[in-house]
Order: C-alpha cells, then structure tokens, then sequence
C-alpha cells in the first residue's frame, strides 16, 4: 500500500459555487468520506480555513518576508486535502474522479514517499 494525497484546489468561482449550495456539498462530501473509510483508504481529509485569515513566509530574500491573505496573485488555492492509503496510482486516481467537487475546481494527487525513501543524514 502506498500513501497519496488528493490535493483540493479550487478558484474563485468554483469555490463561490460550492458556497452557493454549502448543505448539500457537506452532506455529499460526507457520504464520500464514508465510503473511503468503509473502503479502508481514508488516513485524513481537512478543508482549509478562508485564505483571508492566512499568511504566507517568502523565503526568496536574505530574511524571511512574512505577507498576510489573501493572495491576489495566486489562480488556484489549496483547499484541503484527502489522505489515501491505496494500492496504486491508479486507485488513488480512481478516488479522485469520484470527489464530489464544484466545477472548475482541480485535484492534484500526489504520491507520499515512505521514510525508507527519503534521504537520511548522517549524524
């Protein structure tokens, strides 16, 4: 088994049509969520607080520059995420498709190494 994050991104508009029908998107996603944990696969799943109420630390300079939401620059934000423990690629992909999700929004799915696969230093 293999972890993978399903990453929630939406704009502007896909979020305000999700809001625009909140009940039902919440009572959805809960009977989604059911499903991965009667399935086995759910590890985590949070949403993410409005932007507006975050900050963001750039590292681009000699010292850390700290700038508060929201992010007019930025198309697509992270809204939350699904933590999966899947057999493959493939599945956590079959996972995604079935996200119930506004339209115009993304899922970006990413794979997270094990330990063993991350370089050790050392001491």
């Amino acid at each position: 088994m293999a972890k993978y994050l399903l990453i929630m991104r939406g704009t502007d508009e896909s979020n305000a049509a999700m809001m625009a029908d909140i009940d039902e998107m919440m009572a959805t996603t809960g009977r989604f969520i059911e499903e991965m944990v009667k399935a086995g696969v759910l590890l985590a799943a949070e949403g993410l607080d409005d932007p507006g109420r975050g900050v963001v630390v750039d590292f681009s300079g000699e010292a850390p520059v700290v700038t508060d939401g929201p992010y007019g620059e930025t198309k697509e934000l992270f809204g939350g995420f699904f933590l999966l423990d899947v057999a493959s690629k493939q599945e956590a992909v079959e996972w995604a498709k079935r996200v119930p999700a506004a339209p115009g929004s993304k899922i970006e799915v990413r794979r997270v190494p094990g330990s063993d696969e991350v370089p050790q230093v050392d001491k």
